[in-house]
């Protein structure tokens, strides 16, 4: 007898002590488990390559890894977690409507997905802290605070939306171009008009300077590219020849009749140009404002439009989704301080969306097939054509291509801005007054049939 009562505590820690070890072991490969399901799942061929359809597949992924948390704590451990069959289930059919539903879905879940996540995850700090397992909390801990935010983030934003939807009175119109619809907005009078076209990722309130002084002079019309501001998304890629297309599509069907005076800032010169090339009758003149360059000479303007390759459509919808979580408003909250306030409120509302997001990054995607297609514009006769470039922050190659650029019409201007920088040529109010200017000095040219001054 006295020989069991010597054992006995030695032997009691490794009865405790085990199953603890063992639970902690059991979370975490759950939690992995869970994590590479999701990354499978966004993978996989049946599950849309689109934000609703991937988001849906990362939910069902984590769902795997709660449900096989509570099923192996309870045959493996001595401490079952059933508890989290509850998050497996909730995560489990959001995923499942998401991508079964997609659009429809999501319209609900928007309002109803924060505060029950919210409140489910207030429930599961609640059953983690009655764990034996201290490695089990420790690695739960994050997660369910991670939850706990992203259920904040998705609520403000879904609310930030809704204000922004009551506050901002669209101005113009929407025009259907085929499969979706495109914000145009026209105003002042007179002939040619112009047609302002934003950067990459930028919308029509960029230009919120550069608009309403060219209005003086002339009518001049801007427009949202699909995916940001208030046009729709398009289902296909927006390479150059198809924004070029569109933007054809979107004056024909406004009834704003040509010829045009095209200005674009950065990527949109590479839109500009593109117009200019497939359709040369129906414009009378260019500014390029630090144009991206197209692409070398000798370079196939032909290019692939094959569009995206799928695993880059995939990480653009997964990419995008992360504005759901009000992550992109925070940031576009303390930007466009100098803007004119109309157009910062816009662009602060717009400028936050997942939809704006992903038209951004596919627009990057498709940059180098849009940089070829820019290359098919090779001579530009005697049109006048101002070409802008920012005289800082640039190498001597920038400097090269915008000296080509200035060689496609015997009527060009090649003026470089001192002390500019390449936003500021329409973010800045003093640098937008002279890129406005070279819009103006176009307008002219064309009406007085007189060479651009220099």
């Amino acid at each position: 007898m006295t020989s069991h009562i010597q054992t006995s505590p030695t032997s009691t820690p490794a009865t405790v002590t085990g199953p603890r070890r063992r639970t902690g072991r059991v979370i975490a490969a759950s939690l992995a488990t869970g994590l590479i399901s999701a990354l499978l799942l966004v993978t996989a061929p049946f599950v849309p390559a689109q934000e609703d359809g991937v988001m849906g597949a990362v939910l069902i992924g984590f769902a795997v890894g709660w449900a096989m948390m509570a099923v192996l704590t309870t045959r493996l451990t001595a401490a079952p977690q059933r508890w989290a069959i509850a998050p497996a289930v909730f995560m489990g059919l959001g995923g499942l409507l998401l991508v079964t539903f997609g659009p429809a879905a999501r319209t609900v879940l928007d309002w109803v997905w924060p505060p029950a996540m919210l409140a489910l995850t207030i429930w599961m700090i609640l059953r983690v802290r009655r764990m034996p397992s201290r490695g089990g909390r420790r690695l739960l801990y994050p997660v369910v605070v991670f939850l706990a935010l992203a259920a904040l983030g998705a609520g403000y934003e879904t609310a930030a939306e809704a204000v922004d939807a009551r506050a901002q009175l669209m101005p113009g119109q929407l025009v259907d171009v085929g499969g979706h619809r495109l914000h145009l907005n026209c105003t002042g009078s007179g002939s040619p008009t112009v047609v302002l076209e934003p950067g990459a990722g930028a919308m029509a309130a960029n230009l919120g300077w550069i608009t309403p002084a060219v209005a003086r002079s002339t009518r001049v019309c801007t427009y949202d590219r699909a995916g940001r501001g208030w046009s729709e998304p398009a289902d296909g890629p927006q390479d150059g020849v198809q924004i070029a297309a569109d933007l054809h599509t979107l004056l024909r069907s406004a009834g704003v009749p040509g010829p045009y005076v095209l200005a674009g800032h950065s990527f949109g010169g590479l839109y500009v140009l593109a117009f200019a090339d497939r359709y040369p009758d129906e414009v009378a003149g260019m500014v390029l404002i630090d144009s991206t360059a197209p692409a070398a000479p000798g370079t196939s303007a032909a290019g692939d439009r094959r569009g995206e390759p799928e695993a880059v459509r995939r990480i653009s919808a997964l990419t995008s989704a992360a504005a759901r979580f009000g992550v992109v408003r925070v940031f576009t909250q303390l930007s466009y301080r100098d803007m004119p306030p109309r157009s910062r409120d816009e662009l602060r509302a717009g400028g936050a969306t997942a939809s704006t997001l992903r038209s951004t990054i596919d627009e990057y995607a498709q940059g180098s097939a849009s940089v070829r297609e820019a290359a098919a514009m090779q001579d530009f006769g005697q049109k006048p054509l101002v070409i802008l470039t920012a005289g800082a922050g640039h190498d001597a190659t920038w400097a090269t291509a915008q000296d080509r650029l200035a060689r496609l019409s015997t009527n060009a201007a090649h003026r470089i801005i001192d002390g500019a920088a390449h936003e500021d040529l329409v973010a800045d109010r003093r640098y937008a007054a002279i890129s406005a200017q070279a819009v103006v000095d176009v307008v002219t040219s064309v009406r007085t049939a007189q060479p651009l001054p220099h």
